[in-house]
């Protein structure tokens, strides 16, 4: 799930829609891993898998915001928000990252393995369903998206105990800004798998965006004691906290994110920015906003901030 908007640009001849973009990225130290690419506020995925040198890449990308994930197995997972666009670009459209994993803040294996106890429920999930979910991560590369859907919507018909299938189908509606449907089917993603982490913390996002920041506020709590090295979980909690008016614990929360991720889609730093401006606080409300034009200077929020940060700084 994830939130957020692009900024399209003419390049070569193309209309700004159809401008697409290269990723090329490097894992430090050099280790052969699967990777998988998000879309952080569009319905988008794809995999692909990094070389023994650690080198991978993805191509035709829209431009916008994506979270990358890389996994090792026995050690664990990382994940990045990268920014494609033509700020990130070269002249010919390509973005590289490198992924530093002794500086990310990797889930552990422990919490991994933790996650990949299949309940009963999952393990009956039939072959038919596997593939019509399948079809649907297809789709999704292809940005299908009405396809995909009609793909999870046939795996949870085949199986309604498919977990991931019905966190995959919330997700797209939170994108696609359907809330209520977004909360109703990662509930049932919660039910056929109690405690499982995608869905949680989804959850938790869906009703804090619902505006029910007490009732998400649990969610929230949770996901985090779950997995305290998650950005999006850490994120979510801080603005839940500062929805809540506890500002303290909105700014703690909100900076370990920030740790975690400083370019994650969430934007801890335009919550923090809010936090500082409560404190009476306008030099580190400016830092902020400052920070956030530094890393999405093509966000859809970019305009309003940079007129926020002239009136802060001074003249």
């Amino acid at each position: 799930m994830r939130q957020l908007a692009l900024l399209l640009v003419f390049a070569a001849g193309l209309c700004p829609a159809e401008r697409k973009y290269e990723l090329i990225g490097r894992i430090v130290p050099e280790s052969q891993a699967s990777v998988s690419l998000f879309g952080a506020a569009t319905p988008f995925h794809t995999d692909t898998l990094a070389t023994v040198s650690g080198r991978f890449r993805f191509r035709d990308l829209l431009p916008g915001e994506y979270v990358v994930a890389v996994f090792l197995p026995g050690v664990g997972e990382a994940r990045r928000t990268i920014e494609v666009g033509s700020a990130a670009a070269d002249a010919k459209g390509r973005v590289e990252i490198t992924l530093h994993l002794e500086d990310s803040r990797v889930v552990s294996g422990e919490a991994l393995r933790g996650s990949a106890i299949v309940s009963a429920r999952s393990l009956s999930v039939p072959e038919s369903a596997r593939r019509e979910y399948a079809e649907a991560q297809k789709r999704l590369a292809r940005r299908e998206i009405e396809e995909a859907v009609a793909h999870l919507e046939k795996a949870v018909d085949l199986a309604p105990q498919y977990s991931a299938a019905w966190n995959n189908l919330g997700t797209i509606a939170y994108q696609t800004r359907q809330y209520a449907q977004a909360e109703s089917r990662f509930r049932k993603a919660l039910e056929a798998e109690p405690g499982s982490f995608e869905p949680l913390v989804n959850l938790g996002g869906a009703l804090l965006t619902e505006g029910r920041a007490e009732e998400a506020l649990r969610y929230n709590r949770y996901a985090v004691l779950d997995r305290a090295n998650d950005a999006l979980a850490n994120s979510q909690l801080g603005m839940n906290y500062f929805a809540v008016g506890d500002l303290n614990l909105g700014q703690k929360y909100l900076e370990i994110a920030k740790r975690i991720d400083p370019a994650h889609f969430s934007y801890p730093q335009l919550t923090l920015a809010e936090i500082h401006l409560r404190k009476g606080d306008p030099k580190k409300a400016a830092g902020e906003f400052r920070d956030f034009l530094e890393r999405h200077p093509d966000a859809p929020q970019a305009p309003s901030v940079r007129v926020r940060l002239a009136k802060l700084e001074p003249q």
